[in-house]
């Protein structure tokens, strides 16, 4: 460019709010919105989460309500994650593998009530059904078996699918799990599931809220950090991105959202596929407190993060305000 000032004012597209309509390189609508939900047991259960205000468990049937809300939104796809009782909780997960469990009834209600209006994606990993926290099985030390653990979610995302789950989304950064699920898909015909994987997962602080709203912060022994990645890594997330990629993965996830939208950059521009964020729990709270504490617009919070996230080139971001943002988008 040899012009300068005056010649080129770029003010001069600002000044109006239409200009600035139509020179906006980057748009969110409703339809970029992933919309995380609780499930508990019971009926007509609706149980706030004391760390995440204006987030709730709900029952099955609440589910369904919302689902129904977010349709009604224009959100294209919940992400279920389950709070299993104490009583059901084991050692092995062996409730992940239960065809009536939380997670594949709220999956049956949600198709039954909206069938293909919206999908449904769930969480494969084995924390919210281990008595110890953990995503995986232990040995003696408390170290998280791999292989074994891989064997377990082959078969809670089998189970997920048979229930009628449109994206398997497994969170728990086992190494070669994308490739013995989508292997297992196909053996057993559920060739159109998608996989969505959380392929750079943090080791990170942001995540307390979420394990008060699943019931495993109290149950967690130790840390996560031989699995999840190291939060001062960048190149490692590459090397995980592409290995889960040729292993299967339909599209990848960064977690957390904001602090590492560095990461999300770099994916897209290194691999041209569909990259998600999750606007993680801690995200959701900071905010939240902001509001809170009068330092804040949570409107204009909400929907300039979520423009960050496509900013950053992500295809869709995974967000506790889905509904609220979706519902100011449609204003």
């Amino acid at each position: 460019m040899t012009s300068s000032y005056p010649m080129i004012r770029l003010r001069r597209t600002r000044a109006t709010a239409w200009s600035r309509a139509l020179h906006r390189e980057v748009m969110v609508t409703p339809a970029d919105l992933i919309w995380p939900l609780f499930v508990t047991e019971g009926t007509g259960v609706e149980d706030p989460i004391a760390s995440l205000p204006g987030v709730s468990r709900w029952s099955v049937d609440g589910i369904v309500a919302r689902a129904k809300e977010a349709v009604a939104a224009g959100i294209p796809c919940l992400a279920l994650f389950p709070n299993t009782q104490p009583e059901r909780r084991s050692e092995d997960g062996r409730e992940a593998l239960n065809p009536d469990n939380l997670m594949c009834r709220a999956i049956r209600a949600i198709k039954d009530a909206c069938g293909d209006d919206i999908g449904v994606l769930t969480d494969v990993a084995l924390d919210p059904y281990t008595s110890h926290g953990q995503d995986g099985l232990i040995d003696d030390k408390g170290y998280v078996l791999n292989d074994a653990t891989v064997e377990v979610l082959v078969g809670q995302s089998l189970n997920q699918a048979n229930a009628g789950a449109d994206v398997i989304a497994p969170s728990d950064m086992m190494d070669g799990r994308i490739a013995a699920i989508r292997e297992a898909l196909e053996g057993e015909g559920h060739v159109n599931v998608q996989i969505m994987s959380y392929a750079a997962k943090y080791a990170s602080a942001f995540y307390g809220p979420f394990r008060d709203a699943v019931g495993s912060r109290g149950l967690l022994k130790g840390n996560k950090k031989t699995y999840q990645m190291d939060p001062g890594n960048a190149e490692e997330a590459l090397r995980e991105v592409e290995l889960d990629l040729a292993e299967g993965a339909d599209s990848v996830m960064v977690k957390p959202g904001l602090p590492y939208l560095d990461i999300a950059v770099r994916v897209k521009q290194a691999f041209g596929v569909p990259v998600f964020a999750y606007q993680v729990s801690g995200e959701y709270a900071m905010i939240e407190a902001a509001v809170a504490a009068g330092a804040a617009d949570r409107d204009a919070m909400v929907l300039e993060t979520l423009l960050a996230f496509k900013r950053a080139g992500c295809s869709g971001v995974l967000t506790y305000h889905a509904l609220h943002a979706a519902r100011l988008m449609g204003a």
